[in-house]
């Protein structure tokens, strides 16, 4: 990772969510600083409700810090932006407009030529395997084939990071494999000084193995970052990285972390 030279800066990020009825306010976010290099995929893995959703919309700029600054290849953020493409757990495609006009919709709304837009929403329905359903309405397609739209939708502007807020959680096991394939595949086949710079937000650990260079851990809330572990496997990879030893060894040590994590909530919430 290069240090000097971050694609994204996360300093000293906090967020407080303010008092609803008889509650008080909610310290969702404690002193979070991280950084993401050019090209890197990074996981954030950690157990439910510790703020590592939280810390994805601000970066995308869905929500803002109460303290603390993010900057996106050294520029603030301060709302959200085309630099920045995101893909949810829901499936967040225009039920109105067919899969080629959902992935149009960036490229038209920066006002490129229609003959652009088709040549760019052609080049990414090829990319993820869409072929032949291009006219598609969502209500047509499957889950896993909604979230691949959503995909391409979120690589039609170029963005300078890719932003994944647990995308194939809603999807069923067979299904959230081969999409897990296919987003490395889609990452991979840049050449590795063009690939997007990914951050990755999951409760899988395996899913956060498989595929990120780098592991950040976080706490049980208020969160922050506890472990930033990298991943000792190379890429290309495919599903038989997850029957080797070094594979097996830091799912097992990230189990032990986020164990840790979900016992201490447990014992707060006593």
């Amino acid at each position: 990772m290069d240090a000097t030279n971050p694609r994204l800066a996360v300093e000293a990020v906090t967020r407080t969510f303010p008092a609803r009825g008889r509650a008080g306010p909610t310290l969702a976010l404690q002193p979070t600083t991280l950084s993401v290099a050019p090209g890197e995929f990074v996981a954030i893995l950690g157990p439910s409700g510790c703020g590592k959703s939280t810390l994805l919309r601000i970066v995308a700029g869905l929500d803002r810090p109460t303290a603390g600054s993010v900057t996106l290849a050294g520029r603030p953020v301060t709302g959200p932006g085309p630099e920045r493409g995101m893909v949810f757990q829901s499936y967040t495609l225009f039920p109105w407009l067919t899969v080629e006009q959902n992935i149009r919709f960036g490229p038209r709304e920066r006002g490129l030529p229609e003959a652009a837009q088709r040549e760019i929403a052609a080049r990414l329905i090829a990319r993820v395997g869409l072929r032949g359903f291009e006219g598609h309405w969502p209500r047509q397609l499957s889950g896993g084939m909604q979230q691949r739209t959503a995909l391409a939708r979120a690589l039609a502007n170029d963005p300078a990071i890719l932003l994944l807020d647990e995308p194939f959680g809603a999807l069923d096991h067979q299904t959230r494999e081969l999409m897990q394939e296919l987003l490395l595949e889609v990452w991979a086949a840049d050449a590795a000084g063009a690939r997007k710079t990914v951050l990755f937000v999951t409760h899988d650990i395996d899913e956060a193995v498989f595929l990120a260079s780098r592991v950040l851990v976080m706490s049980a809330r208020p969160g922050r970052v506890k472990a930033d572990l990298p991943v000792p496997l190379p890429y290309p990879r495919d599903w038989t990285v997850k029957t080797t030893s070094a594979f097996g060894a830091l799912k097992a040590r990230l189990m032990g972390e986020i164990r840790e994590e979900v016992r201490r909530a447990a014992a707060t919430e006593a």
